[in-house]
């Protein structure tokens, strides 16, 4: 048995591209499961960090499509701890595009985005295996 180390508060963050193979709508646009999909992967670390085992998402509440997000931008995604449970840990989520390309000054021109676009929020909670 592994014993938690799951405190509020913490923070896991992943980046990555978004590749153009995942544009689903006109102007290169992503549907919104992709940032879904992008929490369940930055909540399995957190459970792996804090408690040694994936965990399974047991429920999204107040998720919020803020911003579009389109093939070509490198996206950030942070998970929070915001309360620990005996098997639950509750996380708040934020999709935030932190680069984005700008085809009007080349094929393959991009920019930082500074500050970047806050995409999607949501929260979470997953549960873990008893201890």
């Amino acid at each position: 048995m592994t014993t938690s180390n799951a405190s509020e508060g913490q923070k896991v963050t992943h980046r990555r591209y978004v590749p153009y193979s995942h544009a689903h709508y006109a102007g290169n646009l992503v549907d919104g499961a992709y940032s879904l999909a992008a929490f369940g992967d930055v909540a399995t670390e957190m459970c792996i960090v804090t408690d040694g085992d994936e965990g399974l998402f047991a429920s999204y509440s107040d998720v919020q499509f803020l911003a579009p997000v389109r093939a070509g931008d490198c996206i950030e995604i942070e998970a929070t701890l915001v309360r620990v449970g005996t098997r639950s840990r509750e996380m708040d989520f934020v999709v935030r595009v932190v680069t984005r390309g700008t085809p009007e000054r080349g094929e393959s021109a991009a920019e930082v985005l500074d500050p970047p676009i806050v995409a999607t929020t949501a929260r979470g909670v997953v549960v873990v295996p008893p201890r």
